[in-house]
């Protein structure tokens, strides 16, 4: 359903509203909220990566080259050297009106080149050292060949049908991904190898147990899973965890199931919020810059993350619910928490019990590669964590 309709909804009903790239998914429970509240799961659906600036051409020593713009926390030696390709949406003006469309190229059709070793043998001593304004602008093609706005135009109309002149593109969002699929490796098929795990594998989680928990049947609480936008550049988006997408959309569950006055915050107080987002395994070359006695190993299932500083979430309420959960689901979860003189990173997880006032937990599939083009995780924590949602999405406190 839209934003923009007139929700209309009763106990058991299934419904997802987007909004500007955010998805909501939620499944309402037997009781009105303001009596049973809401069991949330937050995660994010963008990953680092580089963008494409609004006047992208770029020429160049008989190249075409596109500029472009490093979006969140980018590794940037890990993109040297990929089959890149370019996707998002792109924003028309036909007779007057605005029309947006989706855009994949799918093939390869960007590289971001390397610098031989002979011309720079002093990255021996020295180190890699990139500069992403200069040293990491992507080979598009020969001057000689078609421009971007030509090529954009005919994907374009190879994936919608439509006839698009240059002229007509007025705007667009664009960002590069490496084309190389997923794989499964290690010597006994342990590791997971691929590109945006951060945080597509706690998407994937989120949305898996929300389905599995349709078939444990209804409960008297009701089931939201929320996926936003812009976490990896600070959530600060109509669309994203600091905006209103969320508390806008459980004010208006709770008006739709009858609720009046003080019912959505009254909902809110029964509301429990576990956000998921990839954990840091810890790393066999790096060991000194794990903290002791925490350091969680891909294959050991889901991890729990905790900064005393808030940058995560992790009250001990909700950290003992979801301790709760991963037994239900028969193992113990693993902890992480950053050494004492490094900084942390953070999660939605601030940003949404902030914004709602709720109590929440961070927790997390272990990975390594965390950031990078190429990243790496468990096969064998995938069904873990999703048991442990589902337990989550069933159980009450």
């Amino acid at each position: 359903m839209a934003e923009a309709d007139d929700w209309r909804l009763g106990p058991g009903d299934r419904r997802y509203v987007i909004r500007d790239g955010s998805i909501l998914a939620f499944e309402l429970g037997t009781r009105p909220p303001a009596e049973a509240g809401f069991r949330i799961i937050g995660a994010h659906t963008d990953s680092p990566n580089f963008r494409i600036k609004p006047n992208a051409a770029v020429d160049a020593h008989g190249y075409r080259q596109l500029a472009i713009e490093p979006y969140g926390g980018v590794l940037l030696h890990s993109w040297l050297d990929r089959d890149l390709s370019l996707a998002g949406r792109v924003s028309l003006l036909r007779d007057g009106a605005v029309a947006t469309v989706l855009v994949d190229f799918v093939r390869p059709i960007l590289r971001i080149p390397d610098l031989a070793i002979h011309l720079q043998r002093e990255i021996r001593e020295q180190g890699l050292k990139l500069n992403p304004q200069t040293q990491m602008v992507p080979v598009f093609g020969l001057t000689a060949g078609q421009t971007f706005e030509e090529a954009l135009s005919s994907e374009i109309e190879r994936g919608t049908g439509l006839c698009v002149p240059a002229r007509d593109i007025a705007s667009y969002e664009l960002m590069t991904y490496d084309t190389l699929r997923a794989e499964i490796g290690g010597a006994g098929g342990e590791f997971l190898f691929a590109g945006r795990l951060d945080n597509l594998g706690s998407c994937h989680a989120a949305t898996s147990a929300l389905i599995a928990a349709k078939s444990a049947g209804t409960s008297a609480h009701s089931r939201v899973v929320v996926l936003y936008d812009h976490e990896e550049v600070g959530s600060r988006s109509a669309s994203g965890a600091a905006g209103p997408f969320l508390e806008h959309s459980i004010g208006r569950i709770v008006a739709a199931m009858g609720g009046e006055g003080q019912a959505a915050a009254r909902a809110l107080t029964r509301s429990v919020l576990v956000s998921a987002d990839m954990a840091h395994a810890v790393h066999p070359n790096y060991a000194e810059r794990h903290e002791p006695g925490h350091n969680p190993v891909i294959g050991g299932g889901p991890v729990i993350k905790t900064n005393v500083n808030l940058s995560y979430a992790s009250d001990a309420p909700a950290t003992a619910l979801f301790v709760a959960c991963c037994r239900e689901a028969g193992f113990e979860p693993q902890h992480f928490v950053a050494r004492s003189d490094m900084p942390c990173g953070s999660t939605i997880g601030p940003l949404t019990a902030t914004r709602v006032g709720i109590g929440a937990v961070d927790v997390g599939s272990p990975m390594l590669s965390m950031h990078s083009c190429r990243e790496m995780a468990g096969t064998a924590d995938v069904v873990p964590m999703i048991a442990a949602l589902g337990a989550f999405l069933r159980r009450g406190r």
